[in-house]
């Protein structure tokens, strides 16, 4: 009897629980076929193309080595072609130090030119020679853009210094100050546009007085 009695309440729980079961079946079916997503993944992707730029930086090494040629104003003789070597070395970003060697040849004065055969000064004596050292300061360090593709490091500077200029058959001391623009093609080779002015006193033309020699040279140096 009991076990006729155990038998039926078991039927009767497996009746209740059977629906019970079929709803669950039916969810889990339902979800299975619903998509997931991810978080961390977008679900648009932007397509950004990128450029790639090509910078030229100064070279890691340190010391500057060019020629340069220009045009130098010697004061009372006129304006000649100067040419000259330069040596620099960059203690910092912001300073270096150089060494410069230049050389031109006076022209005629006013009076020489007037008078129509008298000269002041003979052939050798026209020669102007100065060296001098001197410290720079980069201002302004930045690129320059050729196009939208190409970028370039750039700088312009102050610059000042002593030295001694030979002209004459004489011996003067020199202070030099001026500015100039430097512009790297790669990270190895630049080019200078510089403007000095020589000074120092003279008493060549009969009074002593301070005279300013201008000068405007194009350069270009390697890095090494």
């Amino acid at each position: 009897m009991e076990s006729r009695i155990r038998s039926v309440l078991l039927k009767s729980a497996c009746l209740l629980a059977l629906p019970a079961l079929l709803g669950g079946c039916s969810w889990l079916r339902t979800n299975a076929d619903e998509p997931v997503y991810s978080e961390a993944e977008p679900v648009i992707k932007p397509n950004i193309e990128r450029r790639t730029i090509t910078e030229a930086n100064i070279d890691s090494e340190d010391f500057e080595v060019g020629g340069y040629v220009g045009v130098l104003s010697i004061e009372d003789f006129g304006s000649n072609v100067v040419f000259g070597v330069r040596g620099d070395y960059h203690i910092t970003e912001d300073f270096f130090a150089e060494v410069a060697l230049g050389a031109s040849k006076a022209g005629d004065t006013s009076y020489e030119t007037l008078s129509g055969g008298a000269q002041l000064l003979t052939d050798s004596q026209r020669d102007f020679m100065y060296y001098n050292i001197s410290v720079g300061l980069n201002l302004l360090p930045g690129e320059s853009f050729v196009g939208s593709k190409y970028a370039f490091n750039s700088a312009l500077y102050l610059i000042a210094g002593v030295g001694n200029t030979e002209f004459a058959d004489d011996s003067h001391f020199t202070v030099n100050i001026g500015a100039g623009y430097r512009f790297l093609f790669n990270d190895f080779i630049s080019v200078h546009l510089d403007f000095r002015d020589y000074i120092f006193n003279s008493d060549l033309l009969g009074t002593d007085k301070t005279t300013h020699n201008l000068e405007a040279t194009a350069g270009v140096s390697v890095f090494f």
